[in-house]
């Protein structure tokens, strides 16, 4: 049913196919390969795979791969944090209007992260694993610049509200992202966020 409901929704939008079905992990993996799509919408509970397993191999095997919006029922479910750390590009919740559905799909399309910051704040503080900063190399490589940068990406802020916040241009703040995933070998601002809450380099709360 819930399958049903996403590709009306999906389809009846110019610009947006849906290429594609499947109702497990195992063949959710098969027909990502076969169709190559551009966004995937991955429910976090299937049968014989999960879609936590399914999003960590897809990202770490697949030459190009999709970006990944995990679907589920509760936003403070352990499966929903354990699929950022995996590399989704972020989740949406089953109850979300057909709105924030298609504009989700159309973000993440884009190349953005579907963050919400007081989402994952709960998340990282519920399930997450912190450790001492100085735990973590990357922390020390940071400038000032790019932690000031992955506070505030922290915090929820766009690219646009970064730079209005720190007095430079959008472009500036771009660059300055690139090094914070390079350093953090995150693959989009939200695994960054998680791993800078998993280093207590930001804190909950």
């Amino acid at each position: 049913m819930v399958r049903t409901a996403l590709r009306v929704i999906l389809s009846a939008e110019e610009g947006l196919e849906v290429v594609g079905e499947a109702a497990t992990g195992a063949e959710a993996v098969s027909v990502v390969r076969e169709v190559e799509p551009d966004v995937v919408l991955m429910d976090v509970r299937m049968p014989e795979v999960d879609g936590i397993r399914a999003t960590e191999h897809l990202l770490a095997t697949m030459p190009r791969p999709p970006r990944i919006l995990v679907v589920t029922t509760f936003e403070n479910d352990a499966y929903v944090y354990d699929a950022l750390r995996a590399g989704a590009a972020g989740f949406l919740l089953k109850r979300a209007a057909a709105e924030e559905l298609v504009a989700a799909v159309r973000l993440v399309a884009r190349g953005d992260s579907l963050l919400y910051p007081a989402a994952v704040r709960g998340l990282a503080e519920r399930y997450g694993r912190p450790g001492p900063a100085v735990s973590a190399p990357w922390v020390a490589r940071l400038t000032d610049r790019e932690a000031d940068v992955l506070r505030l990406v922290a915090r929820g802020l766009t690219n646009a509200e970064v730079a209005g916040r720190l007095g430079v241009g959008p472009a500036t703040v771009k660059t300055h992202v690139a090094s914070v995933l390079a350093k953090t070998g995150a693959r989009d601002r939200t695994q960054a966020v998680i791993a800078a809450y998993e280093a207590g380099f930001v804190t909950p709360g």
